[in-house]
């Protein structure tokens, strides 16, 4: 039986949530609460619409043109357990995983230790946006990202300079 995932919303074609055509699914729950926050409606849990994995697997094969699926939310590395299916599945498709987090890696690594799902997930995900949103730091000229202190980072590329994460 594939996993379910509380979403917030579905967004079936994007261009701006990370490189290529996108399949983006909106968690629900969010710790962080960011002051300006885009998706504020993201961050009660236990309140969206439960999605099994096979749901949204079988929606994004319905579009052949997608280059994969970003995690976004909310705050998609609360869902890990589920989102790993979906992105082992994904990759599985030759498509790509980007995954948003108000975390930063460095954090979601330390996490990681004592969920090793956290962990897992950033093994399936190819590029991660990293850091809560600052709404002092905001700049819309960033590419994929809504504020300076967040990064986007390569993480095949990070995992191959750091073997010991």
């Amino acid at each position: 039986m594939a996993s379910t995932i509380d979403v917030c919303g579905i967004e079936p074609e994007s261009i701006v949530d990370g490189p290529g055509f996108r399949y983006v699914v909106f968690v629900q729950g969010c710790p962080h609460h960011c002051p300006g926050c885009h998706n504020p409606q993201s961050h009660a849990f236990g309140c969206g619409t439960p999605r099994t994995v096979d749901e949204l697997i079988d929606e994004m094969r319905e579009n052949p043109l997608l280059s994969g699926v970003t995690l976004s939310g909310g705050e998609p590395f609360c869902q890990a357990q589920a989102l790993c299916e979906l992105a082992q599945r994904v990759r599985a498709m030759g498509k790509t995983v980007v995954a948003y987090s108000g975390y930063t890696l460095e954090q979601l690594l330390e996490k990681g230790k004592t969920e090793p799902a956290v962990r897992q997930l950033l093994g399936y995900v190819d590029t991660l946006i990293d850091g809560p949103y600052i709404e002092a730091q905001r700049d819309l000229e960033l590419q994929f990202r809504g504020s300076r202190n967040q990064r986007v980072i390569d993480l095949p590329a990070w995992f191959a300079e750091h073997p010991e994460a």
